[in-house]
Parts: C-alpha cells; sequence; structure tokens
C-alpha cells in the first residue's frame, strides 16, 4: 500500500533539508538571524531602559530623555543586532561550507556546537571573573 503522493512529499522534503543542500542552509541561515531577533526583543527593553536612564539621571548626550531616548535605543539595537544576526549566521553556516570546500565529509561539529561552546566559555570566564573580582582578587584576565 505505497502511495505516490506522500513519497514524492517525503522524497522532496529529503532533498529540501539534507544538512549539505544549499535550501537546508538558507533556511538555517535565516532562521538564526529570525531567532537572534526574537530573542534581542524578548530580553532588551528600550522603554524600560530609557525610563531608567531617565529615573536615575543619565541621559545620552544629543537626545532627549523619554521617548527619544527609546527610539534611539532601538534605532542602534536594530543595527547592532543586525551585525551580530548575519555574523551567527555565518558561523552556524561556516562548518557546512567547510565540508564542501575540503571534501572532508567526517568533520562532525556543527555550527549551533559551535556557537553553544563559545558562549558556554565566556559565560564560565564570567563567573570566574566575578568570583575573583568579589573575594578582592585583581582578576582571572588581566587587561
Amino acid at each position: 500500500m505505497k502511495n505516490p503522493a506522500i513519497a514524492g512529499i517525503g522524497r522532496f522534503l529529503s532533498a529540501v533539508f539534507n544538512p549539505n543542500g544549499p535550501s537546508y542552509n538558507f533556511i538555517y541561515f535565516f532562521l538564526v538571524i529570525g531567532f537572534t531577533y526574537f530573542y534581542t526583543a524578548i530580553t532588551f527593553n528600550p522603554n524600560k531602559i530609557a525610563t531608567e536612564i531617565q529615573k536615575y539621571g543619565g541621559f545620552i548626550p544629543g537626545i532627549r530623555p523619554g521617548t527619544p531616548t527609546a527610539q534611539y535605543l532601538n534605532y542602534i539595537l536594530t543595527r547592532i543586532t543586525l551585525a551580530g544576526a548575519l555574523f551567527l549566521g555565518i558561523i552556524a553556516i561556516l562548518p557546512t561550507i567547510a565540508r564542501q570546500l575540503s571534501g572532508v565529509s567526517t568533520l562532525l561539529v556543527g555550527g549551533t556546537g559551535v556557537l553553544i561552546v563559545v558562549s558556554v566559555v565566556l559565560e564560565t570566564v564570567k563567573a570566574l571573573e566575578a568570583q575573583l573580582v568579589m573575594r578582592n582578587y585583581e582578576g582571572f584576565l588581566k587587561e
């Protein structure tokens, strides 16, 4: 009882989501960019930051406090997030590109794994630095 329509859909999906194919990497790249913007929108609230800056008497030179500050922060955040998202997208698909350029098919480290490892290392260094500073040491990494 083989259904040719479902088999065709399966072959199509298998071809589109082949990790070595261009369509998979294209979709993966744009999903990384999309989730970067989504995560930034959730974690950084320009209105709250503008309110906090105004409440504590701070300001951004040349920008009026309140709503203009929030708009300016959102403008800057959008541009910084674009650069960061493009960087993360490239890092995510870089192992596949390296695999295709070098011909080494046993390269097992994926882009997402690289991003996770780097973020864990950075967080560990920050935690060690915070502990050392809290105990009145100069720090872990001298600048």
